[in-house]
């Protein structure tokens, strides 16, 4: 993964200097015990505030200063318009010896405070200075160092870098099952092995490998995770009562990486767990079951994040069955969460899984919005609405949910995908980071703000500001984790980059995915600080363009699904066309494609802010790559490519699979200059891609035949 020893040596070779008082915990001392590793195994020393005290001299002869300044600390020009701000937070012994390594520029009680979790880095006098708003931050600046390598020790003097999450939220959900389940195994849509955390129906003994995933994800930004299965069964839901001694053990794990855990539980759980008769969330009693499980909960694992509840979806229990509304059931977890600081999430994956396929008026991409904006300004305060990015459930194309435009006044988390139920099951390359970029990027509101931008509360950039920063809901991104205990972590090794980069989005989505990438190679097939120039350009090849390579071969033009029932691998054209769960194509000897628009289909995109309402309700309009999403077109309708739809399918079914031999063959240029046992995993899995690949290709292109009797112009084979 992204934290071999090779990253760490352009810090450890240096004279480094870590300032932290008594009071800053466990994170502090997983930034004290890197560096003591990094300098023991690179050359260079360590001092350290917590072994005795540190003078002004003695500071000025480190090469590299790491030091937790507290909330009012600011590095720069002291200025008359910097703002007063409260008493400085700290009064550590240390801080004037931080400060004279800065001869000044740092300002404590000045300026804007830090928030929790950030950083500052500058270069001055030919030393790097980090400094932080308190430990969680000191072990973010840390791993920028990390990150920028050799270049964080060079560079001009006084040029303040920020490290500032963007999301208050930035959490990973694990499908992970206690017993292995028989449909859906131990991990659930898990393309990786087995759990990091359960065997045998328990938490594992050997908890050293979760100790190791905690300080991947630490590194990259990530605060919170669950630890089980969204459709929780027996097992699982006893994790909340009988097994809080080992969730108190995982908790263990990820709180020197200040890492908050979740427990995903059922709504039925006073019922099936408490022996109540009911779980109706308005009877007095289910209400203080819930209040006696939470005390319970934080008795054991006092930093608890809260729960993750999947209520009135595809089976689960919830509050419909007492008449009630998804209000009152996440209000219900919330109040009892309440008095400890705890969160609920509460996923608004909720439709009609038993549709009747002849019924072309019911849209399972209506069901969030019908469902869940009604509610709006009902929920908690510590209620988070995780909503999935698209309104179907995370296809290689679709559009973004109205959803997340739609509830103002509630906190809302959008979901992402990391295990790539429907993007090739880790036996394809499919770097997600273009695809998560565009989904954070695209201006949903009617305002003109971000997908990213409402989750993490941000203001539009002019407009009504009438809803101040103090009540503008703030939350942040979701992602289904992609782990196991594959050797590789994830599987495909390639994969691992899908897990660095919903990392680092979460905490910035404004960066860059090809960049992003770019770290993620330099991090892990650096040697002595750099990469081979043919491996880094090799990676980009395969993986730059890979999301859309899939989508080529694959379902077209947003039409979503078209894979094999149960197992979502594979192309099965009709496999899910005339079953209740809503993702049909309605493709036939005319055309193709779901009517979705106002004036004759579902109305869908009724749901959507101007302009997109409008977009998408037009055929003259509506991007071709979403076109059957939105549409039922004929088969020879041109897009705005100029191609017919038949054509297109011709056309990019063909180029995509070829392209994924010529991939396979420009991998094959690494044999030597990647490990062994990384070459042979991802030349054994390109050859799976290139097979499936064919395998989609062959079966669209001979179905658009079939379905349409118009010919591919070019001749090609057709089946």
């Amino acid at each position: 993964m992204w934290l071999p020893d090779e990253a760490l040596r352009p810090l450890g070779g240096r004279r480094v200097l870590v300032a932290v008082g008594p009071d800053d915990g466990p994170v502090a001392a997983t930034v004290v015990s890197e560096v003591a590793a990094a300098t023991a195994r690179f050359g260079g020393t360590l001092t350290c505030t917590l072994d005795g005290p540190v003078t002004a001299d003695e500071a000025r002869r480190h090469d590299v200063v790491l030091a937790v300044v507290g909330s009012t600390g600011r590095v720069g020009t002291p200025s008359a318009d910097l703002a007063l701000t409260p008493e400085p937070t700290r009064t550590d012994t240390y801080l004037p010896a931080v400060e004279a390594t800065l001869d000044g520029l740092l300002l404590l009680g000045r300026g804007t405070p830090l928030q929790p979790g950030s950083s500052l880095s500058v270069r001055h006098d030919g030393r790097t200075v980090v400094v932080s708003a308190d430990a969680a931050g000191l072990l973010h600046g840390l791993h920028d160092l990390v990150r920028r390598g050799a270049g964080a020790f060079s560079g001009p003097d006084d040029v303040v870098v920020a490290e500032m999450p963007t999301n208050e939220i930035r959490m990973l959900d694990h499908w992970d099952n206690m017993t292995v389940h028989p449909v859906m195994g131990q991990v659930e849509r898990g393309y990786a092995g087995g759990s990091l955390f359960y065997a045998d129906g328990r938490v594992r003994d050997d908890l050293t490998r979760v100790g190791r995933y905690a300080r991947l994800l630490g590194a990259v930004g990530i605060n919170a995770v669950g630890l089980n299965n969204v459709n929780v069964h027996a097992t699982e839901a006893r994790l909340l009562t009988d097994g809080l001694p080992d969730v108190a053990r995982l908790a263990d794990e990820f709180r020197p990486h200040g890492i908050r855990v979740y427990l995903s539980v059922s709504f039925a759980a006073p019922l099936t767990v408490g022996g109540l008769p009911s779980s109706d969330p308005l009877d007095p009693d289910v209400q203080a079951w819930w209040a006696d499980a939470a005390a319970r909960v934080y008795a054991t694992v006092p930093d608890f994040g809260g729960f993750v509840v999947k209520a009135d979806s595809e089976g689960q229990p919830g509050p419909f069955a007492y008449g009630r509304d998804h209000a009152d059931g996440a209000n219900l977890l919330a109040r009892a969460l309440a008095p400890f600081g705890g969160t609920v999430f509460w996923r608004a994956f909720v439709y009609d899984h038993h549709q009747d396929w002849r019924d072309r008026s019911t849209d399972r991409a209506r069901a969030a919005y019908d469902h869940f904006t009604p509610l709006d300004g009902r929920f908690d305060d510590n209620v988070v609405l995780q909503v999935k990015y698209g309104p179907m459930d995370f296809q290689a194309r679709e559009p973004v949910s109205p959803v997340i435009a739609a509830m103002p006044r509630t906190r809302l988390a959008v979901e992402l995908q990391v295990t790539q139920e429907y993007t090739g099951q880790q036996r394809h390359v499919c770097y997600l980071g273009p695809q998560w970029s565009e989904i954070l990027g695209f201006p949903l509101a009617a305002d003109g703000r971000t997908v990213a931008e409402v989750a993490a509360g941000l203001p539009a950039a002019s407009g009504d500001e009438r809803q101040s920063a103090e009540h503008r809901p703030v939350a942040g991104i979701a992602a289904v984790a992609n782990v196991g205990t594959d050797p590789f972590w994830t599987g495909h090794p390639l994969a691992q980059a899908n897990l660095y980069a919903v990392a680092r989005l979460a905490w910035d989505p404004s960066a860059d995915p090809t960049v992003l990438l770019d770290e993620w190679i330099g991090l892990t097939f650096g040697v002595d600080g750099t990469v081979d120039t043919e491996v880094r350009d090799v990676l980009h090849d395969l993986m730059d363009t890979s999301w859309r390579t899939y989508e080529d071969y694959t379902a077209p033009l947003g039409v979503g699904f078209m894979v094999t029932p149960g197992s979502h691998y594979g192309p099965s054209v009709d496999g899910y066309e005339y079953s209740p769960w809503g993702t049909y194509h309605f493709a036939d000897r005319d055309g193709i494609g779901v009517d979705r628009t106002r004036a004759t289909g579902t109305g869908f995109t009724g749901q959507y802010p101007a302009p997109w309402r409008d977009v998408y309700e037009q055929l003259d309009t509506c991007p071709d790559e979403l076109l059957l999403f939105f549409h039922h077109v004929p088969w020879t309708h041109v897009l705005h490519s100029g191609a017919t739809v038949a054509q297109h399918v011709y056309d990019t079914h063909w180029e995509g699979a070829e392209r994924t031999e010529q991939l396979a063959a420009r991998w094959a240029a690494l044999e030597g200059r990647v490990p062994d046992d990384v070459y042979a995993r991802v030349t054994e899995r390109l050859a799976e891609q290139v097979r499936s690949a064919h395998e989609w290709r062959d079966q669209l292109r001979t179905y658009v035949w079939r379905a349409s009797g118009v010919p591919d112009a070019t001749g090609r084979t057709i089946y």
